[in-house]
Parts: C-alpha cells; sequence; structure tokens
C-alpha cells in the first residue's frame, strides 16, 4: 500500500509545491461535457482532443491496472505573468521563457517514481506532463489542490494558475486520499471573460480554440484569422488579470527561473535573430515548438 505521507515528502523534495492524491476511476460528468465542448467544434485545429475520449476521462484505460493518481504542480509565476506595458507588440507567454516544463517535469516525476519502485519493485505507474489523454486538470480537482476557473484553468488557492501539473499514475493504493476541492473561490469576478482579446472563453469555462490567441501563435492554427494582440507565442491575458493570481507570490523552484526576458526584445530584436542565436538563447524552451520563422510570422509591425 503506498503511504500517503511519504509521497507526498516525495513531492515537496523533488520541488513540487503542491501534491494530491486520488483514487483513479471514471470522470462521467466531464466525459459528457468534452463530448458536449467536441460536438460545438470547439476544438477547432486541436483534432487530437477528439481521439481517446474514454481514456481521458478514465486513467485506468490509460495505465492498466492504475489506482491512484498522485497530481503535483508547481509555481512557475514571474514577473513577465503580470501584464506587459501598452504597446508591448512582441508578447510571450510567461511559461514560454523558462525550461521546457515537459522536461522539467517529468524529471521530477521519474525521480518520485524511482525512490517508489525502490521500496516496492513490484509497483507499477507512469509519469504524465500533459502529453498524453489525460483530464489532468479534474484530477487535480480530485486531489483537492483546486478548482476550474471560468477561463478553464486549475486555480489554486495559495498560486493561482500559474502552476504546471504533472502526475504519477500508479497500479497500488493509498492509505489516504485527500478530499476532492468543493466549489468555486471566482466569486461574481469575470475577469478572464471580459479581458480575453477575441472573446474566446465563449461561456464559463468553455474555451472556443479557434478563437484562442494561444492556439493560432502555437497549434496547428485554426481556419480563420484574428487579432494576435501583440502576441507572438502563446497568451497570458485570462491569467494576468486574475485576482488570484495578482496576490499570488513568485515561483521559488529555480527550475523555472527565466532563462530571456521578452520585454528586452522588440520585434526589430526578433527579426534580427538568426537561428544559430534563437537556438543558442531558447533552445531550451517551449519556443522551439513554434520554432523562430513562425514566431516571426506572427509579429505585427503596424
Amino acid at each position: 500500500m503506498l503511504d500517503y505521507q511519504h509521497i507526498k515528502k516525495l513531492a515537496a523534495d523533488a520541488g513540487f509545491d503542491l501534491c494530491g492524491l486520488a483514487p483513479c476511476g471514471h470522470m462521467a460528468q466531464n466525459e459528457a461535457w468534452l463530448r458536449a465542448w467536441l460536438g460545438k467544434g470547439y476544438q477547432s485545429s486541436l483534432t487530437y482532443m477528439e481521439r481517446n475520449v474514454e481514456k481521458r476521462a478514465d486513467p485506468r484505460k490509460l495505465v492498466e491496472g492504475a489506482r491512484t493518481a498522485v497530481v503535483c504542480a508547481v509555481s512557475y509565476k514571474n514577473r513577465i505573468g503580470e501584464g506587459y506595458p501598452p504597446g508591448h507588440r512582441t508578447k510571450i507567454a510567461s511559461y514560454a521563457c523558462t525550461a521546457d516544463y515537459h522536461t522539467t517535469i517529468k524529471g521530477m516525476l521519474n525521480g518520485m517514481l524511482e525512490h517508489l519502485k525502490a521500496a516496492d519493485p513490484g509497483l507499477g505507474g507512469r509519469a504524465f506532463v500533459d502529453t498524453a489523454p489525460l483530464l489532468e486538470k479534474q484530477l487535480a480537482v480530485e486531489a483537492g489542490l483546486g478548482w476550474i476557473g471560468r477561463q478553464s484553468l486549475l486555480v489554486t488557492p495559495r498560486h493561482g494558475s500559474y502552476v504546471l501539473l504533472g502526475e504519477l499514475l500508479l497500479t497500488d493504493e493509498a492509505d489516504a486520499y485527500d478530499a476532492p476541492f468543493e466549489g468555486s473561490r471566482c466569486g461574481r469576478c469575470r475577469n478572464c471573460i471580459e479581458s480575453c482579446p477575441t472573446g474566446a472563453i465563449v461561456a464559463p469555462k468553455v474555451i472556443d480554440t479557434g478563437r484562442c490567441i494561444s492556439c493560432h501563435t502555437i497549434e496547428r492554427e485554426p481556419s480563420g484569422g484574428i487579432d494576435l494582440d501583440g502576441w507572438i507565442f502563446g497568451c497570458d491575458r485570462c491569467q494576468s488579470c486574475c485576482p488570484h493570481n495578482q496576490k499570488a507570490p513568485m515561483h521559488a523552484n529555480r527550475a523555472f527561473d527565466p532563462v530571456f526576458d521578452p520585454l528586452t526584445m522588440d520585434a526589430a530584436a526578433w527579426m534580427a535573430l538568426d537561428e544559430t542565436e534563437f537556438e543558442a538563447r531558447m533552445g531550451a524552451t517551449p519556443l522551439t515548438r513554434s520554432g523562430l520563422a513562425r514566431i516571426r510570422g506572427n509579429i505585427k509591425t503596424e
């Protein structure tokens, strides 16, 4: 049986700010919501969301024999997340100013998994960092970490929505589980909905990715152009306006220190970059997902 307190200590030692445990099971209501969202075409170019719907809603279908989900979160808030000055036209989402979190968090999780398997060689499990069909935000709610805000992101009481998630799905039960987070602490606030430059938050917790700036600047671009509002990779607008984020502390884990400052770079600076310099300065960041040519193409100089 998994030791609840031991797992919490492993997570803290690995550098996570939050950790919760939830039993694996079928999230039927979330599957119904996902199917309704897909039925309205809100996935636009994110066609991968149409696959493996059953797996997304039930971790046991993703890892055979999975009985416990260990959901970990780490804050990445930096000063870029507090917003850009008016008129800045080469905005980068704050998470993309750091080393790629997929690699960092996967290493943190695998370190935890090694410790657990050393104590119990028969334990099965896998680590996940948002690249598998898994409803990780809802799992985080089930594990007591926070609630889903109106911008559809996980919001935590202390660190707001500026957190990155990673999960271990393990094939044993724990001696204790966290209570699911009850309710929402958004109150009457609608800042995220009202601040979205393109109206992509079409209803509370409902995103039309065809209007989403992040989707247009990073993913396979949806049909129909939109005003990118000066963003050239991702978008933080629905987060920087959130009161929970405004009062959240800066990140503590040094692995999430920014490796470059987008506030010091205007359109001319981005255009002056060549591929060699881009790789040297930003090759470890998520910006490589788009590549320099696409980032340049997102810059509007008018």
